[in-house]
């Protein structure tokens, strides 16, 4: 499993790589990088068919720390998986796109 910054991240993203955010609904709520797929960390074992197994996903957390574990699950589950450092919290002082709004119930 490796880890990527908010560039790569952000090359991925604009070519329409998968991005699975694993912070908590309220979290996620306040804002996130556009067309996130939401999985809570505690339910991406149960929810792992959710997420797109031909291609590497990113997974994004707040600050990048427990998104390193939520890539592990993916990894182990088969899909490749990233981790990026530093999170939605850089993603959010690039500037670069975002939304709001609640997820879907889980």
């Amino acid at each position: 499993m490796r880890e990527v910054d908010i560039e790569a991240f952000s090359d991925a993203w604009k070519t329409g790589a998968p991005a699975v955010d694993v912070r908590e609904g309220y979290e996620y709520e306040q804002a996130h990088a556009p067309g996130a797929l939401w999985i809570p960390l505690g339910e991406l074992r149960s929810w792992l068919a959710e997420v797109p197994k031909a291609e590497t996903a990113s997974v994004i957390r707040a600050s990048g720390n427990r998104s390193l574990f939520g890539a592990d699950i993916l990894a182990a589950a088969g899909p490749c998986a990233i981790s990026v450092a530093s999170g939605t919290g850089a993603w959010l002082r690039s500037g670069r796109p975002r939304e709001r709004g609640a997820p879907d119930e889980r």
